[in-house]
C-alpha cells in the first residue's frame, strides 16, 4: 500500500514521503516571497536574513501540520500558531507585500491543528491581521482582496478535513471494536455448542467404558457390545464437532429423544420419554434451541445427579403472546448440575442460547430432585411479525 489513508497515520518511509510531498506541493504559493528575494533588490544582508526566515516559517508550518491529531495540548498549538503569525508580521513589515500571503498558511494551519470551537476564531483572526497588515504595508491595499479570499475559505476548508480525519479515526475504531466483540461472540457460541456436544458423548463413553470394565474377563461378549457402542459415539461425536464448528448443524428434537434415552439406559436411569413425537411446524430456532436445552439436562442429569428416574415432558401451549413449546426434564437424584447458587458453564451457555431463540430458562432444586423447564416460542419471531 503506497499511499495513506484519511485518518491514518504513515507506517512507513515511503508513505511518509507521499505524505510530504502532497503537503509540499501546496507550498508552491510561496512563490511570491522567493520571487522577491532573487529579484526585489534586496541588500545580501537582507536576502539571507528572509531565506532564514522563510526556511524557519516553512520548517515551523510542516511541523505543526504534522503533528497534529497526537495528543498536544491546545494551549501548545495556540503557542506555535502565534510563533507562526507573528513571524509571518515580521516579515511582511520588514520584506514587503508578497510576504503577506504567509498569512493563507497560518489561517491554514489554524484550520488543521485546532479544533472548530477555536478555528473559529483564529481563522477570522489570522485573515483581520492580514487585512491590517495590507493597510500598513506598502501596496499592500492591490492585494489584499486577493489573499483574504483564499485565508478564509482555506483555513474553513481545512476544519472540514479535519472533522473528516476524525469521523474517519472514529469509524475506524468502530469497525475494530466490532470486529473484536463479533470475534467474542464467535468464540462463546463455539464453547457452548462444544460444551454441549461433547458433555454428553464424553460421559456415554466413560459409563460404557466403566460397564466394559467390570464385564471384563467374566463377559467378553457383552463387554465388546459395550466397546463397539463406545466407538460409535466416538464417530458420531467427532461428526457433531466438525458440523459445529463449521456453523452447521441444527439438532433436531427427535434425534436428542432418541439419545436421551441411550444415554439414560446406560446410566441405568429409568427414562420416561413422550410418548407422541416432536411437534412438527415448530420454527428451527426454536427446534434447535430445546434440543440443545434437552442434551444439556439429560447430560446433567448422567453425570450429576445419582438419579434412578428421569421423566422429559414436551408440551405445547397457548400464552397471550402466543404458543409456545415447553420442555421438562425432572430427576429424583439428590445431586445437581452445580452448588446453590453458582450455576455451571452448561447451564449459562444454555440460558444465552434460549434468550436469543426468545425463550427463558428455569431450573430449580426440589426436595425429591432437579428439574429443568425450556421454553421457546413454537414461531420465530419473523412469523409472528408478519401475523402467520
Amino acid at each position: 500500500m503506497s499511499g495513506v489513508g484519511i485518518g491514518q497515520r504513515p507506517e512507513n518511509r515511503r508513505q511518509q514521503t507521499v505524505k510530504v510531498m502532497w503537503t509540499a506541493i501546496w507550498l508552491v504559493f510561496l512563490s511570491a516571497p522567493v520571487n522577491d528575494l532573487l529579484h526585489g533588490g534586496h541588500a545580501g544582508a537582507v536576502q539571507v536574513l528572509g531565506w532564514a526566515g522563510l526556511g524557519a516559517f516553512v520548517v515551523w508550518y510542516m511541523l505543526l501540520l504534522f503533528r497534529t491529531g497526537r495528543g498536544d495540548r491546545t494551549n501548545a498549538v495556540l503557542g506555535a500558531l502565534a510563533v507562526l503569525a507573528a513571524e509571518s508580521a515580521l516579515l511582511a513589515l520588514t520584506l514587503g507585500r508578497e510576504w503577506l500571503v504567509l498569512f493563507v498558511y497560518v489561517s491554514i494551519a489554524s484550520g488543521a491543528a485546532l479544533p472548530l470551537r477555536l478555528a473559529r476564531w483564529t481563522i477570522p483572526g489570522a485573515s483581520v491581521l492580514l487585512g491590517a497588515l495590507a493597510l500598513v504595508v506598502p501596496g499592500g491595499r492591490a492585494v489584499m482582496a486577493a489573499l483574504l479570499v483564499p485565508a478564509l475559505l482555506g483555513g474553513f476548508a481545512m476544519t472540514g478535513v479535519r472533522e473528516l480525519i476524525r469521523t474517519t479515526v472514529a469509524l475506524r475504531e468502530a469497525r475494530a471494536t466490532v470486529a473484536r466483540l463479533a470475534a467474542n461472540e464467535e468464540r462463546l457460541r463455539l464453547a457452548r455448542d462444544l460444551h454441549d456436544l461433547l458433555g454428553r458423548s464424553l460421559s456415554l463413553i466413560t459409563l460404557k467404558s466403566e460397564l466394559a470394565g467390570r464385564m471384563l474377563p467374566d463377559h467378553p461378549d457383552k463387554a465388546a457390545r459395550q466397546v463397539a457402542d463406545i466407538e460409535q459415539v466416538s464417530r458420531q461425536a467427532l461428526v457433531d464437532v466438525r458440523e459445529a464448528v463449521s456453523g452447521y448443524r441444527r439438532p433436531r428434537l427427535a434425534e436428542e429423544l432418541a439419545g436421551a434415552e441411550v444415554a439414560l439406559t446406560a446410566a441405568r436411569i429409568v427414562a420416561e420419554l413422550p410418548a407422541e413425537p416432536a411437534p412438527t411446524g415448530v420454527c428451527e430456532e426454536s427446534e434447535a434451541a430445546l434440543a440443545w436445552a434437552l442434551r444439556e439436562a439429560v447430560t446433567n442429569v448422567v453425570r450429576h445427579s445419582g438419579a434412578r428416574r428421569c421423566v422429559v415432558e414436551l408440551l405445547e401451549r397457548r400464552t397471550p403472546a402466543g404458543a409456545v413449546l415447553e420442555l421438562s426434564v425432572e430427576d429424583d437424584g439428590a445431586g445437581g448440575p452445580a452448588p446453590a447458587g453458582a450455576p455451571g458453564n452448561g447451564l449459562t451457555g444454555l440460558a444465552e442460547r434460549l434468550e436469543k431463540a426468545g425463550g427463558a430458562l428455569e431450573a430449580n432444586r426440589f426436595r425429591h430432585g432437579f428439574r429443568l423447564v425450556a421454553r421457546v416460542p413454537a414461531a420465530s419471531a419473523a412469523d409472528i411479525g408478519s401475523g402467520a
